[in-house]
C-alpha cells in the first residue's frame, strides 16, 4: 500500500516589522527575494514540493492574495488551494481552517505546518527530519521541530527536551516549552544542550490536531468549522465564512494545544535553520566580501567592517562603519547597529503613532494586473506611472473627482473610453474626462509601461466606482 502523501500547510501571516522598512503590512518579508531570486514564500512551497507532498494549502491575507498566486504560478506550482483569513487570528484558527478543509477528503492525512517566511539550509537534513516527524505524528503526537542552538539568541523561543519516544525514533518528548528569554537565561539554555529554539514548524495528522483543539481550545473549533463551511470560492481562492472567523479567538498554535498538549514531541535538527526576523539575522545569512560585509543593491563601501547594506533605491555609500545596518529604500532609510535589530519595530510603532504611511506601505502599489507608484504629488494633482502585465486588464470604473491623461512610455494600451475602444502606443496619449467609463487593458506580450497624470479636487484611491472587475473586487 502506497503511503498518503504529507500536506504541507503554509501559513503568511506575518508582517515582519524587524525587516521594516523593506518588509510591510503591504508587502511582508515572506513576499521578498531576500536570500536568493526566489522570495521566502517561493523557497518555502518548493521544499515541500515532490512525489512524497500533495499539493500545498496557503492560509493568508486577502490582501495578499494575488501576489501570492502570481508567486506560486512563478515558482511552477499551479495546484496550490488558497485559503483566504478574513481577518488575522494567529496560527491555530489558520491551521485549524486548513485541517477542516483537508478533512473533508482526506481525514487521515498528516500535515506539515510551516511559517512562509523561514530559511532553512540543509534541506537533505530536513527530509530525514520530516519523515522521522510524520512517523511520530501517525502514532498520534503533535510534533514541533528544535533546532540546535547556536548562540544565545532572545529573539526565539526555546524547548526543552525530555525523554526519547519509545514509538518514535529520533523523537522525543517534550518537557517545556520557553518563552523568548533574557541574554542570561538564553546563555543558559544554549550551555545545558536541553533546548533547542522553537522553529514554529509542526506535524500531525487531521485527526490528533482537531481532537487535541477540541480538548483545549474549544473555542476555536467550532468558529472554524463554520468558516470553512461559509466558504466561497472565487479564482483562485477559497474565501472563509467572515462572521464566523471574525468571531474566533486570536490565539496561537503554541499556547492554545502545543504547550498544553500531553502528546507534545520535538525532533532535534541542526538544518541551518533561520526565522530571518531580523536585520542581523540576513547579515549572518548573507554572503560577506573580505571585511565581512553584505552589500546588496547600488551600494559602494570604504573602510566598513561587519555591516549590512542594502539599496533598493538610490546610491547607498558607507565609509567607516563598524557592525552597522543601513537599508534605502524610495522612501525611507534605516542606519543602526546590528545588536539593536530587534529594536526596529519600535521605530515602525512611533511611525504607526503618528500616523505615517511609511509604517505600513510601499510607495508601489501591487494589484492583480500590475503595480502602480506615485511619483509626483501636488494641490490639485498627482503622477503616478503604471505597469499592466501582459494579457491583464484594470476594471471598467470611473471617478467622480478626478480626469485623467495617460501617455504611453513603452507597450501597447488599448483603451476603453465610454462607447469607443481604442489602441494606444508608445508616445501617444489619450485623456480621460471626468465622470467617463473607461479600461485600460495590455493585449501585448511586453509590461505596458505608462504615465498617469490625476487632476481634480479629490485624488483618493477610494474615488474608484467599478462597473466590472475580472478579480472579483467591489
Amino acid at each position: 500500500m502506497t503511503e498518503q502523501r504529507i500536506v504541507p500547510v503554509i501559513l503568511s501571516g506575518g508582517s515582519g516589522t524587524r525587516l521594516w522598512p523593506v518588509s510591510r503590512e503591504s508587502f511582508p518579508k515572506q513576499l521578498w527575494p531576500l536570500l536568493s531570486e526566489r522570495t521566502l514564500m517561493q523557497e518555502t512551497a518548493l521544499r515541500a514540493g515532490g512525489p512524497g507532498f500533495a499539493p500545498p494549502v496557503v492560509v493568508c491575507n486577502h490582501e495578499h492574495r494575488f501576489l501570492i498566486a502570481e508567486q506560486l504560478r512563478a515558482a511552477g506550482i499551479h495546484d496550490a488551494r488558497i485559503l483566504l483569513e478574513p481577518v488575522g487570528r494567529n496560527s491555530a484558527p489558520a491551521i485549524a481552517a486548513a485541517a477542516v478543509l483537508v478533512a473533508e477528503t482526506e481525514p487521515d492525512a498528516v500535515l506539515w505546518m510551516m511559517p512562509a517566511d523561514a530559511s532553512i539550509a540543509d534541506l537533505p537534513a530536513l527530509q530525514v527530519a520530516l519523515q522521522a516527524a510524520a512517523t511520530a505524528a501517525r502514532a498520534g503526537h503533535v510534533v514541533t521541530f528544535g533546532m540546535k542552538p547556536n548562540a544565545p539568541e532572545t529573539g526565539y523561543g526555546y524547548i526543552e527536551i525530555g525523554d526519547p519516544l519509545r514509538d518514535a525514533a529520533g523523537v522525543h518528548a517534550v518537557a517545556r516549552f520557553r518563552e523568548k528569554p533574557d541574554a542570561k537565561t538564553a546563555a543558559r539554555f544554549v550551555a545545558d544542550g536541553r533546548h533547542l529554539w522553537n522553529s514554529g514548524m509542526f506535524v500531525f495528522t487531521v485527526g490528533t490536531l482537531l481532537e487535541e483543539l477540541e480538548t483545549h481550545a474549544p473555542d476555536v473549533l467550532p468558529a472554524v468549522r463554520q468558516a470553512v463551511a461559509d466558504r466561497s470560492s472565487d479564482l483562485d481562492f477559497i474565501r472563509l465564512g467572515v462572521a464566523a472567523f471574525t468571531a474566533c479567538p486570536s490565539i496561537s498554535l503554541d499556547y492554545a494545544v502545543a504547550e498544553q498538549s500531553s502528546r507534545a514531541a520535538v525532533i532535534p535538527a541542526d538544518l541551518g535553520w533561520s526565522d530571518v526576523g531580523s536585520w542581523s539575522a540576513l547579515w549572518e545569512l548573507g554572503r560577506k566580501d573580505a571585511d565581512g560585509n553584505v552589500a546588496l543593491g547600488d551600494v559602494v563601501l570604504e573602510g566598513a567592517e561587519n555591516c549590512y547594506v542594502r539599496s533598493d533605491g538610490m546610491l547607498a555609500a558607507v565609509v567607516g562603519l563598524k557592525d552597522a545596518v543601513v537599508v534605502v529604500t524610495e522612501d525611507a532609510v534605516l542606519a543602526m547597529h546590528r545588536g539593536q535589530a530587534q529594536d526596529v519595530k519600535k521605530i515602525v510603532e512611533r511611525l504607526k503613532a503618528a500616523g505615517r504611511s511609511e509604517a505600513v506601505a510601499h510607495n508601489r502599489s501591487y494589484r492583480p494586473w500590475g503595480y502602480y507608484e506615485s511619483l509626483i504629488q501636488g494641490d490639485r494633482f498627482q503622477v503616478k506611472r503604471i505597469v499592466v502585465t501582459p494579457g491583464r486588464q484594470l476594471s471598467l470604473q470611473s471617478h467622480f473627482h478626478r480626469a485623467e491623461h495617460w501617455v504611453v512610455v513603452n507597450g501597447t494600451a488599448r483603451v476603453t473610453r465610454d462607447q469607443d475602444v481604442l489602441i494606444v502606443r508608445e508616445n501617444e496619449s489619450i485623456y480621460l474626462p471626468l465622470g467617463c467609463v473607461h479600461r485600460l487593458e495590455n493585449p501585448g506580450r511586453i509590461p505596458l509601461n505608462l504615465i498617469e497624470v490625476q487632476s481634480g479636487a479629490y485624488l483618493g484611491e477610494d474615488d474608484i466606482v467599478r462597473l466590472e472587475d475580472t478579480y472579483g473586487r467591489a
